[in-house]
């Protein structure tokens, strides 16, 4: 089973940048899909981003031109570059794989919280 750890969230300014960094404890992570995914009080996980096995990246409408996602198949790790950060970025941040039956466990996530 492989096992997901989240980090690099924190409390940031409106405008500014964060890093997030997920770390996969299994090989079989570059094959699949990865995508991060936000969630907030009362609602569900939303994918914010998505990136392929071979590289293809796509975005929701909300982050795109602000946020890039990333990934080293080597260190098992998958990244969200978050710049020009508003107040509604702010959630708990998760990373797994894109297509629902390969997911694995959810991690403990990584807090975003952009202030006003």
């Amino acid at each position: 089973q492989v096992q997901l750890v989240e980090s690099g969230g924190g409390l940031v300014q409106a405008g500014g940048s964060l890093r997030l960094s997920c770390v996969a404890s299994g090989s079989i992570f570059s094959i699949n899909a990865m995508g991060w995914y936000r969630q907030t009080p009362g609602n569900q996980r939303e994918l914010v981003a998505g990136i392929g096995s071979g590289g293809s990246r796509n975005y929701a409408d909300s982050v795109k031109g602000r946020f890039t996602i990333s990934r080293d198949n080597f260190k098992n790790t998958v990244y969200l570059q978050m710049n020009s950060l508003k107040p509604e970025d702010t959630g708990v941040y998760y990373c797994n794989a894109l297509v629902p039956v390969t997911r694995w466990d959810w991690g403990q996530g990584t807090q975003v919280t952009v202030s006003s």
